[in-house]
C-alpha cells in the first residue's frame, strides 16, 4: 500500500493534479472528515471508496466549495485553493456529476448541456451552433438522440448521460463521477466506461465513486478507502482484493453470505394473491401468489415489469384487469389506504422522491405512516412517537442515532433504514422492497438482507426486487422472472437456481423451462 505523501514508489509517478492534506470537517454532533489526504494522478481513475457515512460525499463536497472545510488543505496542479462553491470549482477545472441528476427536466437536451454556456450571435443565442455543440457532445458518448427533445422525455439513463456529457463540456483536469451507474444498464455502463478510458488517455484525473465493486476493478486505476471519516489507506486497485477490500471498508473480516434462507421450506398459507391482474400499457396480466413468511423475489431487466408489478399490489396504480385476494378474500387494493388497511407496506426504489420529505426530522419521517392511519386528527402522543422511534433507530442501527437530526444529512443507506423503520411501525403482514439496497454501501447491504431474512423468520411475506440477480437468489425462496412487462417464469430457489439459470430465462422469455 501507498499512502498518499508517503514518498514510497513516488519515482514512477506523476506529480498528482490534486492534492488533500488533512482534511476535517464537523457538523453539530457529528464528526464528518477527521484528517483525510486524498490525491489524483492524470490520467488515472481513482475509486473513493467506503460505506455510507464514511464521509465520501462530504470530501467530495470540501473540495468542490460545497462546504468550507475545518482542517486542512487542497492543491490544483501545486496551487493552494479553497474554492466558494461548485461554479467556482468548474472554472478551475474541477467538474462534479452527482448520482442525483441535477438538470432542469423542462429544457431541451441541448439547452441543459450547454446552459450558461450558449453559443451567442449578435447577442442572441445561436440555437443551429447549440443543438451541433450538443449533438457533437452526445456522440462522445456513443449517444444519438433529438438534442431539442425536452429532457423530462428522457428515460433516467439518458439524463445521466446528459449530465456527463455537460460535465465534459468543460476544459475539466479532474472529473469526479457519483455513482454515476446507478440508474444504467449493462450497455449503458459499457458506453461509460469506454468514454472514461478515453478522457483517462487525454490526462484527464476521474475520481470514481460506486457501490458496485465489479465496476470499480474494472476500470480504477487505484483506489482510496475512508471509513468513519478516516482515512483507511490508499491502494493499487490490482494490489488489493475485493474480499481485503470489503473488510478495510466495513472494519472487520466479512465472509461471503450464503443464501439466507433453508432451500427446502415450505409454504401453504397464501397471504395475497393476483390472478390475472394487469394494468394496459404497463404490465400484461399475471398470477402470483405470495404466502405467509415467504420472501418472493421479481427478477428482470431494467423495464421489464417489476416496479409495475409492485405498484398493482400496493394500489399506487389500478389493475385493469383481474382479481385480488389478501387471506383467501376478496380485495379491493385500487389505493394505496386499501393496501395499508390490509397491512401491506411498499418502500418504492426511489428514496428521495417518494419515501422521504428531506426537510422533516428521522423521528418525523419515520413516523409518518403510523399518524397517516390515524388520521391528522388524531396525533401520536410524543411519548409514544419517541419510544417507537427509538427502538427502531436500535434495531436498525440508524446512524447517527439522534432522532431529531434532519433527515436528508443521513448517509444514503441510513435514509434507506428510516424509511423501512416508517414501514414496519406498521407491522405489516407484506412488505414490498423495490431496490431497497441500491446506492449503498456494502455494509448497509448486508443489514438489510440479514433484515429481510429475519421478518421473512418472524412470519412476514416480503416482495424483494432488486437487479442484483445474486441479491435476489440470496434472499428469495422462489424467484418470479419478469421480460418485456410480462412474467415468464416462476422459479423455486433450490440448489439447481444459479444466475446463469436466472440470466437465461430472462433472456428466452421462460421457453424451454
Amino acid at each position: 500500500m501507498t499512502k498518499p505523501g508517503d514518498g514510497r514508489g513516488e519515482m514512477a509517478l506523476p506529480a498528482p493534479v490534486l492534492t488533500m492534506r488533512g482534511i476535517g470537517k464537523r457538523f453539530p454532533g457529528v464528526t464528518a472528515l477527521d484528517g483525510v489526504d486524498l490525491r489524483l494522478l492524470p490520467g488515472e481513475v481513482h475509486a473513493l471508496m467506503g460505506e455510507n457515512g464514511a464521509g465520501k460525499s462530504t470530501l467530495i463536497k470540501v473540495l468542490t466549495g460545497v462546504h468550507a472545510a475545518d482542517a486542512g488543505t487542497v492543491e490544483l496542479e501545486g496551487r493552494r485553493v479553497a474554492f466558494a462553491g461548485p461554479l467556482e470549482a468548474q472554472q478551475a477545472g474541477i467538474s462534479t456529476v452527482y448520482q442525483e441528476v441535477n438538470l432542469c427536466a423542462n429544457l431541451s437536451v441541448a439547452e441543459n448541456i450547454l446552459l450558461g454556456r450558449e453559443p451567442r450571435r449578435r447577442g442572441r443565442i445561436d440555437w443551429k451552433r447549440m443543438r451541433a455543440r450538443a449533438t457533437e457532445l452526445l456522440s462522445r458518448l456513443e449517444l444519438s438522440l433529438d438534442v431539442s427533445a425536452p429532457l423530462s422525455s428522457c428515460s433516467l439513463a439518458v439524463q445521466q448521460m446528459v449530465a456527463i456529457a455537460r460535465a465534459i463540456d468543460v476544459d475539466a483536469r479532474v472529473l469526479i463521477l457519483d455513482e454515476p451507474t446507478s440508474s444504467l444498464d449493462a450497455g449503458e455502463v459499457a458506453q461509460l466506461f469506454r468514454v472514461m478510458r478515453r478522457l483517462k488517455d487525454q490526462g484527464i484525473a476521474i475520481l470514481f465513486v460506486s457501490h458496485f465493486l465489479d465496476q470499480v476493478y474494472e476500470i480504477a486505476d487505484r483506489m482510496t478507502i475512508l471509513r468513519n471519516g478516516k482515512l483507511v489507506g490508499e491502494h493499487l486497485t490490482r494490489e488489493l482484493s475485493m474480499v481485503r477490500l470489503v473488510a478495510l471498508m466495513i472494519g472487520q473480516e466479512l465472509a461471503a453470505l450464503e443464501r439466507l434462507h433453508g432451500a427446502h421450506r415450505t409454504f401453504d398459507r397464501p397471504l395475497v394473491e393476483a390472478r390475472g391482474v394487469g394494468r394496459t400499457g404497463a404490465v400484461e396480466p399475471f398470477t402470483l401468489t405470495v404466502h405467509e413468511g415467504e420472501v418472493v423475489g421479481l427478477a428482470g431487466l431494467l423495464g421489464s415489469g417489476r416496479t409495475e408489478i409492485a405498484r398493482l399490489l400496493f394500489g399506487a396504480d389500478h389493475a385493469s384487469t383481474g382479481e385480488m385476494a389478501v387471506g383467501g378474500s376478496p380485495a379491493s387494493l385500487r389505493t394505496p389506504r386499501a393496501a395499508m388497511n390490509h397491512k401491506i407496506a411498499f418502500c418504492s426504489e426511489n428514496r428521495k422522491a417518494d419515501g422521504l420529505i428531506p426537510d422533516l426530522t428521522v423521528r418525523e419521517n419515520i413516523i409518518l405512516a403510523l399518524q397517516a392511519t390515524r388520521g391528522w386528527t388524531r396525533p401520536v402522543p410524543r411519548e409514544q412517537q419517541d419510544e417507537l422511534v427509538g427502538r427502531y433507530i436500535k434495531a436498525l442501527k440508524i446512524s447517527p442515532p439522534n432522532p431529531e437530526q434532519l433527515v436528508r444529512n443521513l448517509s444514503g443507506g441510513n435514509q434507506q433504514k428510516v424509511v423501512l423503520a416508517r414501514w414496519l411501525i406498521l407491522e405489516p403482514r407484506l412488505l414490498i422492497l423495490d431496490e431497497p439496497t441500491r446506492g449503498i454501501d456494502v455494509g448497509a447491504k448486508t443489514e438489510i438482507q440479514r433484515l429481510v431474512a429475519e421478518l421473512s423468520d418472524g412470519g412476514m411475506a416480503v416482495l424483494f426486487i432488486s437487479a442484483e440477480l445474486e441479491e435476489v437468489l440470496r434472499l428469495s425462496h422462489k424467484v418470479e422472472v419478469l421480460r418485456d412487462r410480462r412474467l415468464v417464469a416462476e422459479l423455486p430457489n433450490d440448489e439447481r437456481l444459479t444466475t446463469d439459470v436466472l440470466m437465461e430465462t430472462i433472456a428466452s422469455g421462460g421457453r424451454g423451462r
